[in-house]
């Protein structure tokens, strides 16, 4: 079973590069966030096309923000929307959705930014993963978590720890959240795979920043013990982020049983770039 995720950044504006990416990477579960759409005009947009390719699909979306969905043809069963219990900022926001597909519950998720830190948006992020801990935590065995979790696990998942000072994504405080997410048996696959290469998943649009590479890993799979073990290969589909029109996000591939592109994938970290020497006055697109 091969399983992606892929923060598309509005699936209006990435129609004409996700109906061939699908066709050229045949993933059995794809989760895509920050969709853009409220669920009937994902449905209007993309549900023939979908259910063309053995999709079935659920949706849990809003009008221009957030949004999340799964994308299943081994089957897509107890769906829930949302997490239980979940803060509002101020009222619940579209970031969760969860099935069972092939016997794996799924989850895909988009976890707030936080914007600065220790603001209210922050504090809203750190609860809101607290409520993700609970809903995982309550089972079953077998279960993925899936998605843009705004965190970079490592000072080794950013290009410049240092250009990050001041910033979200890798506080201590959100990086112990997601370590508490983890430590309910979930294991990083990607990072397993790649324990120490250059691995990024996101690369902000300004400032040519994925061309220079200087970027960050925040797209996540989180596998339970049980799936964790049946991973043949996970990697980043860097060529999903080239191009004309691409999502500020790369896809992160997983094939559980058999790997049909190798057991390193098509697309082979380090990625282009070398890792500079920390400190290097390399800064943020937005910083002064």
């Amino acid at each position: 079973m091969r399983v992606a995720t892929w923060n598309v950044n509005s699936v209006k504006q990435r129609m004409p590069r996700l109906l061939p990416w699908l066709d050229e990477r045949q993933p059995d579960v794809l989760c895509l966030q920050e969709t853009k759409l409220a669920d009937q005009a994902f449905t209007e947009l993309l549900g023939q096309e979908l259910g063309r390719r053995g999709y079935e699909v659920a949706l849990h979306g809003e009008v221009q923000w957030n949004g999340v969905a799964l994308l299943s043809r081994v089957g897509l069963d107890d769906v829930v929307k949302g997490l239980a219990d979940a803060p509002g900022f101020p009222h619940p926001e579209a970031r969760a959705v969860a099935a069972t597909c092939g016997g794996v519950r799924v989850h895909s998720v988009y976890v707030p930014n936080g914007r600065t830190p220790d603001s209210d948006h922050y504090h809203y992020k750190l609860a809101w993963l607290a409520a993700l801990r609970d809903v995982v935590s309550a089972g079953p065995e077998s279960a993925l978590v899936c998605g843009d979790v705004n965190i970079a696990p490592a000072d080794a998942d950013v290009f410049d720890p240092d250009a990050y000072i001041g910033q979200t994504h890798v506080t201590p405080r959100e990086r112990a959240a997601l370590a508490e997410l983890e430590a309910l048996g979930l294991r990083d696959v990607v990072r397993e795979r790649w324990p120490a290469e250059r691995v990024f998943t996101y690369w902000d649009y300004r400032a040519g920043m994925f061309h220079k590479d200087l970027g960050m890993r925040i797209d996540l799979v989180l596998a339970s013990g049980p799936v964790a073990d049946r991973v043949r290969a996970a990697w980043v589909d860097r060529h999903a982020r080239k191009g004309t029109g691409p999502s500020d996000h790369a896809p992160v591939i997983v094939d559980l049983d058999v790997a049909p592109d190798g057991d390193i994938g098509p697309v082979v970290p380090p990625p282009s770039a070398p890792a500079g020497r920390r400190g290097s006055g390399r800064k943020l697109p937005q910083s002064p």
